[in-house]
């Protein structure tokens, strides 16, 4: 936490590695949906990486976002304390990772609980906020606000109906991965033990 110091070799060329992931762009895009999406006296913070990891750093704006993307009365997180103490803090941001799992966001794409405190993975941060995004603009329950090319769109089941007709012709042939026996023969076969002849 606090007391980690510089890192050197191999974890600074790792950390300097994830740090390259962060843009700017995708923080301005981001900062824009949340203010709107919450709809609050929040106040813009300055562009950068640790100006961005102070504003979330507390889990408050998180926990409204996810809110905000809920019916009034249904919202996940029913009570949001404001408060100085860390693990009550990192206890909100444990609470906006499982209620964006709930909502939708695949596992894999949520950051950990000190990527965001301790500003390890900002970026992973990055990535959560869009998928989480890309889940309320899919959804399209009217809860997301914003524009809708800040983010893309998931795709959607491509359900197919066939025949029993197709059904039953697709049963009787034999796929591709199965193999196949055609120009199959004997010819060149040696017995065992016999050196092949190259010419």
């Amino acid at each position: 936490m606090a007391n980690r110091g510089p890192s050197y070799g191999l974890s600074r060329e790792v950390q300097e590695k994830i740090d390259q992931k962060y843009t700017l762009d995708l923080e301005a895009r981001l900062v824009d949906w949340i203010i709107l999406q919450v709809e609050g006296d929040i106040e813009r913070p300055e562009s950068g990486r640790l100006n961005f990891q102070s504003w979330l750093k507390d889990g408050t704006i998180l926990c409204r976002l996810i809110n905000s993307l809920y019916p009034p009365g249904q919202e996940p997180i029913k009570k949001i304390q404001e408060t100085k103490m860390v693990f009550k803090q990192m206890e909100k941001i444990s609470q906006f990772l499982q209620s964006a799992e709930a909502y939708g966001v695949n596992s894999g794409d949520l950051f950990q609980t000190v990527d965001l405190w301790e500003g390890k993975d900002m970026a992973a941060v990055q990535g959560t906020l869009s998928a989480l995004g890309s889940m309320a603009l899919t959804k399209d329950d009217g809860q997301y606000r914003g524009e809708p090319d800040w983010f893309h769109r998931k795709a959607q089941g491509n359900r197919r109906e066939f025949s029993e007709e197709q059904l039953r012709q697709g049963r009787s042939l034999i796929g591709m991965q199965m193999g196949g026996n055609t120009g199959a023969s004997q010819s060149g076969m040696r017995g065992y033990g016999m050196p092949r002849q190259i010419m």
